[in-house]
C-alpha cells in the first residue's frame, strides 16, 4: 500500500492505537510484477504483524527500500505454500493506496529463514479477516505520511494482550521475541484503516482486546480459509478498487 513511509531512526513506525502482535527477525522479501525501482532484488528484514498491517523494515540502511507497508485492506489473493523441496512462504498481492509513493499493485513473496511461515501467515489472515468486519465500505482514501512528531513507544504498542483478540489468541509461542529495544516508534497519527478491534484508539491507548464488538466476535470463530485446501486462505476485498494516482491527482485538482 505504502513505500518508505513505516520506519524511523532505524526502526519501525506505526500509527497511535497500532500494537505489534508478531514480530519476526530474519525474513527474505521478493517483490514482482510492478517496475517501481524499489522492488527490484531480493530484501531482507524484519516482519512485523500488527493490528491494521504487516510492515517490512530493511536491515540494510542502503536499501531503496527502507521500508513497506501492507494494510489488510489492501491485500489480495494470499495463500501460504508448502513445497515439497524448498522452504515454505507466503504469497499474494498488495493495491497501492492514492499517494503511497507506487502506483497499480505488487506481488510479494515472504519466506521465514528461521522458520515460522505457516504460523505467521495464519495469523496474519486471521487478523485480516477479524479487521475485514469493521469495514465501512467505500474506497480507501489516499495515503497520508505521519507528520511528526513521534516517539518511542509504549509497552503496550509492542506487548499484545496474552488473552489475545475476540477468543483468538496469536502464536506468541512460535514467535516469542519483541522487537529490539528503542527501534519501536509511534506518531500521534491514528490509523487510516481500521484494525482487528475495529476503529483507532487515542494515542498512547494500546488494545486491550476486550472491547465487546459482536461482529468481531462472531468472525473470531468462523473459518477464514476452506477448510478442502487448508494452505489456500481468501482474503474478501473490503473495499471498492481505489482510485489511480491520476484519479486522485485529477479530483483535487478540480
Amino acid at each position: 500500500m505504502s513505500l518508505n513511509t513505516a520506519h524511523a531512526d532505524h526502526g519501525v513506525l506505526i500509527h497511535a492505537g497500532e500494537c505489534i502482535i508478531l514480530f519476526s527477525d530474519n525474513v527474505n522479501v521478493e517483490f514482482y510484477g510492478n517496475d517501481t525501482a524499489e522492488f527490484k532484488g531480493t530484501k531482507n528484514g524484519r516482519m512485523y504483524l500488527t493490528t491494521h498491517r504487516l510492515i517490512y523494515n530493511s536491515k540494510s540502511n542502503s536499501d531503496p527500500m527502507r521500508s513497506f507497508s501492507f494494510p489488510f485492506i489492501a491485500l489480495e489473493d494470499v495463500t501460504v505454500e508448502q513445497p515439497m523441496f524448498s522452504a515454505n512462504f507466503i504469497k499474494g498481492k498488495v493495491r497501492a493506496q492514492p499517494n503511497g509513493n507506487f502506483i497499480g499493485e505488487v506481488k510479494f513473496k515472504l519466506t521465514f529463514k528461521s522458520g515460522g511461515a505457516i504460523e505467521f501467515g495464519t495469523a496474519m489472515l486471521k487478523a485480516a479477516h477479524l479487521a475485514s468486519r469493521h469495514n465501512a465500505g467505500g474506497s480507501p482514501p489516499p495515503y497520508t505520511p505521519p507528520s511528526g512528531p513521534w516517539y518511542a513507544a509504549p509497552p503496550p504498542a509492542y506487548q499484545p494482550p496474552a488473552q489475545g483478540y475476540y477468543g483468538w489468541v496469536p502464536p506468541y509461542t512460535a514467535f516469542p521475541d519483541q522487537p529490539p529495544p528503542n527501534s519501536v516508534f509511534v506518531s500521534d497519527n491514528p490509523p487510516p484503516y481500521p484494525g482487528v478491534t475495529g476503529a483507532a484508539y487515542p494515542p498512547g491507548a494500546g488494545f486491550s482486546g476486550a472491547a465487546t464488538d459482536a461482529k468481531a466476535a462472531e468472525a473470531a470463530q468462523s473459518a477464514y480459509y476452506d477448510p478442502n485446501r487448508p494452505q489456500t486462505a481468501y482474503v474478501p476485498p473490503p473495499y471498492d478498487q481505489p482510485p489511480t494516482y491520476q484519479e486522485s491527482t485529477s479530483k483535487k485538482e478540480n
